[in-house]
């Protein structure tokens, strides 16, 4: 039986996870989340954890308390003590740059990674692939996106070999909520607006950013450290059905797409379980209490018709501004990354609009003068840097 910890279980993927998983095959020991302590506190009834972690210390006093069996701790520590806990397989869900320091530490512990955290390849890529090669850990990547190429190549899976079999990588995008908009209709969208997705549930930061196109320049920019290609390879199709969740073209012209309805549990599934295919429809019905919603089969007669079209980088900038981050190197993907986060906390505060988003992270990235990240600790001290300029109007 495998051993599963997961950072965010409150989360969307935590949910899904928690969702599909069968106590059977797989044994939850430990969980983290932010302040959802309800929901937690029924999750721990369910899955009985050994170990959990909450943001505040304020919310771990009375957990521990009413759980005396579990350890309960709190705070940046107890994301790092769920991370290096015993276990198989770190779920890592949670948003932001949080999540870099846990996923590092996990790796190191021997863990293999099923990340869905963005911030840990953007920022810390280089350093995060070396670690995995050198303590020889799989990352299995949980967005549809990276999910669906992991799928595609799952023949390839060695890095030393894919790289000669793959001409290009075709990363889908949705286009989100403002598919087709000019830069004049982006000055008048509402955040209400922007929250709405037209096709997948998620939570605001990741709904912004799939707004902006910033979500799918992050994906380019995670997609390069998870496949090992040049940047080149990796092209960005605008695809609104969201039933093609990405696909790879072959050096003999071949294309191997991953298909499929929206729904988040297939590409966990596809990685807690490591890449063998499981029956989640029945699973996923059985743990209605814990909030799961029926899934359902795709049915390419009721969708008709499936389109893809060129991004508009020109209207939304931040997808061009993560190719040129990626192409510059060095700090660059990494501040981009700490700088968008910080203005997308402001535009969900409504504190600016959202054409201020791109407008804004244009200007910081122009003044920014690139150095090389060496460390973790250089890379979080470098966003807290970043935040605190922006949050400062100091550029």
């Amino acid at each position: 039986m495998k051993k599963i910890s997961i950072l965010g279980s409150t989360g969307s993927i935590g949910r899904h996870a928690l969702d599909i998983i069968n106590g059977d095959e797989i044994e939850v020991a430990a969980l983290a989340c932010g302040r959802n302590i309800e929901l937690l506190s029924e999750q721990i009834e369910h899955f009985n954890p050994k170990l959990v972690s909450v943001e505040r210390e304020e919310d771990a006093k009375p957990l521990s308390t009413k759980y005396s069996s579990i350890d309960v701790l709190w705070g940046e520590d107890g994301l790092n003590a769920v991370a290096e806990c015993d276990a198989d397989l770190l779920l890592n869900g949670i948003m932001g740059m949080v999540g870099l320091e846990p996923t590092y530490k996990a790796i190191l512990s021997g863990k293999d990674i099923a990340l869905a955290n963005k911030e840990t390849l953007v920022a810390g890529g280089k350093i995060i692939m070396e670690a995995a090669r050198n303590q020889g850990i799989e990352i299995l990547p949980v967005d549809s996106e990276h999910s669906a190429i992991y799928q595609c190549l799952n023949t390839y899976r060695d890095p030393n070999t894919s790289e000669n079999v793959i001409r290009r990588i075709i990363l889908t995008a949705s286009g989100g909520p403002f598919r087709g908009y000019s830069i004049e209709q982006l000055q008048n969208v509402t955040l209400q607006d922007a929250l709405n997705h037209p096709n997948w549930s998620m939570g605001k930061k990741i709904t912004v950013d799939s707004a902006t196109m910033m979500n799918k320049g992050l994906e380019v920019i995670e997609a390069k450290w998870l496949f090992d290609v040049d940047l080149y390879k990796i092209d960005v199709h605008v695809h609104p059905q969201s039933i093609i969740h990405s696909a790879v073209e072959f050096i003999d012209g071949s294309i191997i797409a991953q298909m499929g309805m929206p729904d988040m549990r297939v590409p966990i599934s596809y990685a807690i379980n490591y890449g063998e295919r499981k029956n989640i429809i029945s699973v996923s019905d059985g743990n209605s209490e814990l909030g799961a919603k029926s899934m359902k089969f795709t049915d390419l007669f009721e969708i008709g018709n499936l389109t893809l079209e060129k991004p508009d980088m020109s209207t939304f900038k931040c997808l061009a501004f993560a190719y040129a981050a990626l192409e510059e190197g060095k700090s660059y993907p990494a501040v981009l990354n700490s700088a968008n986060e910080a203005l997308v906390d402001l535009f969900l505060k409504e504190k600016i609009k959202f054409i201020d988003i791109q407008n804004n992270l244009e200007s910081f990235l122009e003044k920014h003068q690139p150095v090389e990240l060496k460390s973790i600790d250089e890379i979080k001290e470098m966003d807290r840097e970043v935040k605190e300029k922006i949050r400062r109007g100091l550029w």
